[in-house]
């Protein structure tokens, strides 16, 4: 018990020496995509003065609870929080530089949807403080936007990537594939059309059918039938060809970026380290804490109100449990894992996190590589992540 907790230690004081991350969410949307199961909900008015208060009193509790340490990255996520108020944005951004202090050069994102009200904001966003936008594209066909459930228009998401290009000195995009009747030429076509424009980040989504959505419904009533799951390997692998071949490769399984432009926030949640976050539904993980917001928008006002902070579970996770989530999320990157870090973070003994003969059998057949602590899933691994990962942890 004593080593446990002398591991704890030595984990604490290395996340406490690490950039912090911030995740502000913004609840709120236009209208509900059939295949999103996102945290976010239509209101036809939103308080703005009283929402700004709100997330900065939350802000500030976290704050309170995470002293000296230094902000390296903000997310702003949805919901879609480009329809926030800039103002808002540049209010959290400078509470956040006051309460704690931002490492040079920080990462300020904000996810954006590519309609011509939400760019007109875009020279105000920068002016905030905003670095980086994620354009919510999804598609560059009308039909498979229509499909998406998407309001804006291929013009119309291709104009708001050109504002957004000429407004922030970094850019992503987000594209799904594997729609249902989606062949493998098509998907080129259109793959090789957002690579063209030049872009630092990709991200590329396979559609997946999450329950609880539209989607999900319609699959249920035998309206509408997913990709076959070989057609949306021969996708996957051509997309990571593709976009080797253009530069961006991928450095999480469908996430690609230029060498050094990667989204330093998400690699915070996949290397496992220290991240606040404040806003309807959500999460966090500090000092081996995992942290929850309450989800509907008016439970979390009323707790902001009645507490000081939104937040609805606040509870210690186990040596094991935080091993697990290091594995579970380290394991989608292109850099893999080191079970020796993992090992003195967590307290969990690197005997312990894998099993040891199941790893061989998947290095055998070329689904991981392991050079002494370090594990790395190899490309024809990503294609099973799932799997591999079930197989693989033992913890």
């Amino acid at each position: 018990m004593a080593m446990a907790a002398h591991a704890h230690s030595a984990g604490t004081s290395l996340a406490r020496a690490e950039p912090l991350a911030l995740y502000i969410h913004w609840p709120f949307c236009v209208s509900k995509c059939p295949y999103c199961d996102f945290n976010s909900h239509v209101r036809g008015n939103v308080d703005q003065d009283l929402w700004r208060a709100a997330l900065l009193k939350d802000m500030g509790h976290e704050a309170a609870l995470l002293p000296k340490r230094r902000i390296g990255s903000i997310f702003f996520g949805g919901g879609t929080p480009s329809l926030m108020p800039p103002a808002t944005v540049a209010a959290l951004v400078e509470a956040a530089e006051a309460l704690w202090g931002f490492t040079p050069g920080i990462e300020i994102t904000v996810e954006a949807n590519p309609s011509s009200v939400e760019a007109s904001r875009f020279a105000d966003l920068g002016a905030a403080g905003v670095s980086r936008v994620s354009l919510g594209l999804q598609a560059l066909d009308e039909q498979a936007l229509a499909f998406l459930g998407r309001a804006h228009s291929v013009k119309e998401g291709l104009a708001a990537l050109e504002t957004a290009q000429q407004n922030f000195s970094r850019v992503s995009f987000d594209l799904i594939y594997a729609l249902p009747g989606q062949s493998a030429e098509s998907w080129a076509g259109e793959l090789a059309r957002a690579l063209s424009f030049g872009t630092e980040h990709l991200s590329l989504y396979q559609l997946t059918i999450e329950p609880g959505t539209r989607f999900a419904t319609l699959v249920a009533q035998g309206e509408m039938t997913p990709v076959d799951p070989d057609h949306g390997a021969e996708l996957f692998e051509l997309t990571r060809e593709m976009t080797v071949a253009a530069g961006l490769p991928p450095y999480e399984v469908s996430n690609h970026a230029q060498p050094g432009c990667e989204s330093r926030h998400n690699l915070t949640y996949w290397r496992y380290r220290d991240y606040s976050g404040i806003g309807p539904g959500a999460h966090g993980r500090r000092g081996g804490l995992a942290t929850v917001r309450h989800r509907k928008p008016e439970n979390w006002l009323n707790a902001v109100a009645h507490n000081g902070h939104g937040l609805q579970s606040e509870d210690r996770l186990l040596p094991a449990e935080r091993a697990r989530e290091a594995l579970v999320m380290g394991l989608r990157l292109g850099e893999g894992v080191d079970l020796g870090d993992i090992a003195r973070r967590s307290g969990v003994g690197r005997e312990s996190l894998v099993n040891a003969r199941q790893a061989q059998l998947l290095e055998s057949h070329g689904l991981l590589s392991r050079e002494g602590d370090h594990l790395t899933v190899t490309p024809s691994g990503m294609l099973l992540l799932d799997r591999i990962l079930g197989e693989l942890i033992e913890i």
